[in-house]
């Protein structure tokens, strides 16, 4: 395939070094210094964008490539409340979008396991869950898109939750999140249910951005023939 990266950081750089170990090509590389590339003949003719970049920015990237007809990779988190407007928007083009908070095979397994233990704990109201989440101390959003996602899950297969909040003190019927910024922390995450006699943990610790990006190279290899709004659940089937 030949691929547009989107955010030329860390992650993009990740994601450059897994796609061409796959057989991919880099067509182009798109960061804060070359925008106006996006609008290039290289781009257009691109088979897929992979788009890491920030919750400030994601929005107009995202736009723009299904715009352009160029099926897109997103991992950017923090901007989803414009979710409904680019679902209407790939809609009318007829595009092709992959929209995930983690490309992370583990992760993904997480989710599936938290809507689980959420729907067994629906009817075991002694139980009570908090949410925590540690990142490396670059990270702009807070909490974590992952984060949200764990506790979204929860409000819609445990009928005592109602929202979630990032605070230290508890609220009834919303989730508390506990966020924390750590020097160079890929990602942990951890759902844990509390009732008087024992807890219950699930728990995920990355130890590197090589399986966000190549979650991410896997996405990009999915959708980039099909037309719809997708999900990680789409690709992997659970």
């Amino acid at each position: 395939m030949r691929i547009t990266i989107i955010g030329y950081g860390k992650m993009g750089r990740e994601v450059e070094r897994l796609a061409i170990k796959r057989g991919h090509e880099i067509v182009l590389k798109i960061d804060k210094n070359n925008t106006e590339d996006i609008d290039s003949e290289e781009f257009i003719k691109s088979n897929v964008a992979i788009e890491f970049t920030t919750p400030e920015t994601a929005y107009e990237n995202i736009t723009a490539c299904i715009q352009r007809g160029v099926p897109l990779v997103s991992g950017t988190t923090g901007w989803t409340s414009q979710l409904p407007w680019v679902k209407d928007l790939l809609a009318s083009k007829g595009g092709s979008f992959l929209y995930a908070s983690n490309f992370s095979i583990g992760v993904n397994i997480l989710f599936s396991l938290n809507k689980k233990l959420a729907a067994i704990m629906n009817g075991l109201p002694g139980y009570n869950v908090e949410i925590g989440e540690i990142h490396h101390t670059m990270k702009k959003d807070s909490p974590s898109g992952t984060a949200i996602s764990l506790a979204g899950d929860i409000i819609n297969e445990c009928e005592r939750y109602e929202s979630w909040h990032p605070d230290k003190k508890g609220i009834e019927g919303s989730i508390r999140i506990h966020s924390d910024r750590i020097g160079q922390v890929t990602g942990t995450h951890k759902v844990k249910w509390n009732s008087d006699i024992d807890a219950i943990s699930l728990e995920h610790e990355s130890y590197s951005r090589q399986g966000f990006a190549l979650g991410a190279v896997i996405a990009a290899e999915f959708i980039h023939k099909k037309k719809g709004f997708f999900t990680m659940t789409d690709l992997l089937g659970f």
